[in-house]
Protein backbone atom coordinates (compact mmCIF):
# COMPACT_ATOMS: atom_id res chain seq x y z
CA UNK A 1 0.00 0.00 0.00
CA UNK A 2 1.56 3.26 -1.07
CA UNK A 3 0.44 6.77 -0.45
CA UNK A 4 0.98 8.85 -3.60
CA UNK A 5 3.21 11.80 -3.01
CA UNK A 6 3.67 13.55 -6.32
CA UNK A 7 3.71 12.84 -9.99
CA UNK A 8 2.75 9.71 -11.84
CA UNK A 9 4.25 6.58 -10.40
CA UNK A 10 5.90 8.30 -7.46
CA UNK A 11 4.70 6.75 -4.25
CA UNK A 12 5.61 6.73 -0.63
CA UNK A 13 5.38 3.48 1.21
CA UNK A 14 4.59 5.39 4.37
CA UNK A 15 2.13 2.65 5.31
CA UNK A 16 4.90 0.05 5.13
CA UNK A 17 7.34 2.35 6.91
CA UNK A 18 4.93 2.97 9.79
CA UNK A 19 4.03 -0.72 10.00
CA UNK A 20 7.69 -1.76 10.18
CA UNK A 21 9.18 0.98 12.32
CA UNK A 22 6.21 2.62 14.03
CA UNK A 23 5.27 6.26 13.87
CA UNK A 24 7.72 7.58 16.44
CA UNK A 25 10.78 5.95 14.91
CA UNK A 26 9.87 6.91 11.33
CA UNK A 27 10.96 10.22 9.87
CA UNK A 28 9.95 12.04 6.73
CA UNK A 29 13.43 11.20 5.45
CA UNK A 30 12.72 7.49 5.98
CA UNK A 31 9.48 7.81 4.04
CA UNK A 32 11.23 9.64 1.18
CA UNK A 33 14.04 7.08 1.07
CA UNK A 34 11.56 4.17 0.96
CA UNK A 35 9.66 5.91 -1.85
CA UNK A 36 12.89 6.71 -3.70
CA UNK A 37 11.98 10.37 -3.90
CA UNK A 38 13.49 13.48 -2.36
CA UNK A 39 12.39 14.68 1.02
CA UNK A 40 11.23 17.93 -0.63
CA UNK A 41 8.69 16.01 -2.71
CA UNK A 42 7.27 14.42 0.43
CA UNK A 43 7.05 17.81 2.16
CA UNK A 44 5.28 19.33 -0.86
CA UNK A 45 2.42 16.89 -0.43
CA UNK A 46 2.49 16.57 3.37
CA UNK A 47 3.62 19.70 5.24
CA UNK A 48 4.44 17.76 8.40
CA UNK A 49 4.81 14.21 9.59
CA UNK A 50 1.55 14.60 11.53
CA UNK A 51 -0.29 15.44 8.29
CA UNK A 52 1.19 12.35 6.63
CA UNK A 53 0.26 10.12 9.59
CA UNK A 54 -3.27 11.53 9.60
CA UNK A 55 -3.60 10.82 5.87
CA UNK A 56 -2.38 7.22 6.18
CA UNK A 57 -4.43 6.42 9.29
CA UNK A 58 -7.60 7.93 7.79
CA UNK A 59 -7.12 5.82 4.67
CA UNK A 60 -6.86 2.71 6.84
CA UNK A 61 -10.05 3.67 8.66
CA UNK A 62 -11.79 4.00 5.27
CA UNK A 63 -10.63 0.49 4.43
CA UNK A 64 -12.18 -0.66 7.70
CA UNK A 65 -15.46 1.04 6.67
CA UNK A 66 -15.42 -0.99 3.45
CA UNK A 67 -14.95 -4.19 5.43
CA UNK A 68 -17.73 -3.12 7.80
CA UNK A 69 -20.15 -2.61 4.89
CA UNK A 70 -19.33 -6.02 3.46
CA UNK A 71 -19.81 -7.70 6.84
CA UNK A 72 -23.16 -6.10 7.70
CA UNK A 73 -24.67 -7.16 4.37
CA UNK A 74 -25.19 -10.61 5.92
CA UNK A 75 -27.34 -9.27 8.76
CA UNK A 76 -31.13 -9.45 8.46
CA UNK A 77 -32.22 -6.73 10.92
CA UNK A 78 -31.04 -3.30 12.04
CA UNK A 79 -30.21 -4.77 15.45
CA UNK A 80 -28.16 -7.52 13.84
CA UNK A 81 -26.34 -4.92 11.73
CA UNK A 82 -25.44 -2.93 14.86
CA UNK A 83 -24.15 -6.05 16.59
CA UNK A 84 -22.24 -7.35 13.59
CA UNK A 85 -20.97 -3.87 12.77
CA UNK A 86 -19.61 -3.36 16.28
CA UNK A 87 -17.85 -6.72 16.31
CA UNK A 88 -16.62 -6.38 12.73
CA UNK A 89 -15.31 -2.84 13.17
CA UNK A 90 -13.31 -3.71 16.29
CA UNK A 91 -11.94 -6.84 14.63
CA UNK A 92 -11.11 -5.01 11.39
CA UNK A 93 -9.38 -2.07 13.05
CA UNK A 94 -7.49 -4.23 15.56
CA UNK A 95 -6.52 -6.61 12.73
CA UNK A 96 -5.27 -3.82 10.49
CA UNK A 97 -1.46 -4.16 10.30
CA UNK A 98 -0.94 -0.45 10.83
CA UNK A 99 -3.66 0.64 13.24
CA UNK A 100 -3.89 -2.64 15.13
CA UNK A 101 -0.12 -2.86 15.34
CA UNK A 102 0.12 0.68 16.69
CA UNK A 103 -2.64 0.05 19.21
CA UNK A 104 -0.79 -3.04 20.43
CA UNK A 105 2.76 -1.72 20.60
CA UNK A 106 2.76 2.05 20.16
CA UNK A 107 -0.59 3.45 21.31
CA UNK A 108 0.81 6.72 22.65
CA UNK A 109 1.07 8.54 19.30
CA UNK A 110 -2.12 6.98 17.89
CA UNK A 111 -4.52 7.88 20.68
CA UNK A 112 -3.67 11.60 20.67
CA UNK A 113 -3.96 11.54 16.86
CA UNK A 114 -7.53 10.26 17.22
CA UNK A 115 -8.45 13.13 19.53
CA UNK A 116 -6.01 15.99 18.91
CA UNK A 117 -7.07 16.65 15.34
CA UNK A 118 -10.02 18.65 16.59
CA UNK A 119 -12.12 15.51 16.59
CA UNK A 120 -12.01 15.20 12.78
CA UNK A 121 -11.17 11.49 12.81
CA UNK A 122 -13.97 10.63 15.22
CA UNK A 123 -16.30 13.00 13.34
CA UNK A 124 -15.57 11.16 10.08
CA UNK A 125 -16.42 7.83 11.69
CA UNK A 126 -19.51 9.32 13.37
CA UNK A 127 -20.76 10.69 10.05
CA UNK A 128 -20.32 7.27 8.50
CA UNK A 129 -22.27 5.53 11.30
CA UNK A 130 -24.96 8.24 11.29
CA UNK A 131 -25.34 7.70 7.54
CA UNK A 132 -25.91 4.00 8.14
CA UNK A 133 -28.52 4.81 10.80
CA UNK A 134 -30.30 7.22 8.45
CA UNK A 135 -30.34 4.50 5.84
CA UNK A 136 -32.08 2.26 8.38
CA UNK A 137 -34.56 5.08 9.05
CA UNK A 138 -35.34 5.51 5.34
CA UNK A 139 -35.91 1.75 5.05
CA UNK A 140 -38.33 1.89 7.98
CA UNK A 141 -36.14 -0.34 10.14
CA UNK A 142 -35.49 2.34 12.77
CA UNK A 143 -37.79 5.08 14.04
CA UNK A 144 -37.54 8.40 12.23
CA UNK A 145 -37.56 10.01 15.70
CA UNK A 146 -34.13 8.52 16.44
CA UNK A 147 -31.40 11.16 16.77
CA UNK A 148 -28.98 9.44 14.36
CA UNK A 149 -26.12 11.86 15.04
CA UNK A 150 -26.28 11.45 18.81
CA UNK A 151 -26.61 7.66 18.66
CA UNK A 152 -23.72 7.47 16.18
CA UNK A 153 -21.62 9.69 18.45
CA UNK A 154 -22.21 7.38 21.43
CA UNK A 155 -21.55 4.21 19.44
CA UNK A 156 -18.31 5.59 17.99
CA UNK A 157 -17.06 6.81 21.34
CA UNK A 158 -17.74 3.42 22.92
CA UNK A 159 -15.86 1.66 20.12
CA UNK A 160 -12.99 4.16 20.23
CA UNK A 161 -12.61 3.75 23.98
CA UNK A 162 -12.23 -0.02 23.59
CA UNK A 163 -9.61 0.53 20.91
CA UNK A 164 -7.68 3.16 22.85
CA UNK A 165 -7.86 1.84 26.40
CA UNK A 166 -7.21 -1.82 27.21
CA UNK A 167 -10.05 -3.53 29.09
CA UNK A 168 -9.62 -5.93 31.97
CA UNK A 169 -13.33 -6.85 31.75
CA UNK A 170 -14.06 -7.27 28.04
CA UNK A 171 -12.02 -9.66 25.90
CA UNK A 172 -11.76 -7.90 22.55
CA UNK A 173 -10.70 -11.17 20.91
CA UNK A 174 -13.98 -12.86 21.93
CA UNK A 175 -16.53 -12.09 19.20
CA UNK A 176 -19.35 -13.72 21.19
CA UNK A 177 -18.67 -11.54 24.22
CA UNK A 178 -18.53 -8.42 22.02
CA UNK A 179 -21.80 -9.40 20.31
CA UNK A 180 -23.52 -9.96 23.66
CA UNK A 181 -22.31 -6.57 24.88
CA UNK A 182 -23.54 -4.85 21.70
CA UNK A 183 -26.92 -6.60 22.00
CA UNK A 184 -27.25 -5.47 25.61
CA UNK A 185 -25.98 -1.90 25.38
CA UNK A 186 -25.89 -0.70 21.74
CA UNK A 187 -29.08 -2.17 20.28
CA UNK A 188 -31.29 -0.37 22.86
CA UNK A 189 -29.90 2.90 21.47
CA UNK A 190 -31.91 2.25 18.30
CA UNK A 191 -35.09 3.14 20.18
CA UNK A 192 -35.69 6.89 20.38
CA UNK A 193 -35.82 8.46 23.81
CA UNK A 194 -39.26 8.74 25.33
CA UNK A 195 -40.65 12.29 25.27
CA UNK A 196 -40.11 14.19 28.52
Amino acid sequence: MSVPVAGAGAGVSSYEQFCRMGIRRSTMEDVARRAKVSRIIVYRRFATKDVLVEHVVRREFRRSFDRFLTDIERAGTAADRVILGFVSSLRSIRGNPLIGGLIAVEPDPLVPFMIKDGGRTLATVRQFVAGQLRREQRAGNVSSALDADLVAELMVRISASFLAIPSLVVDLDDDEQLAAMARRFLVPMLKPAAPE
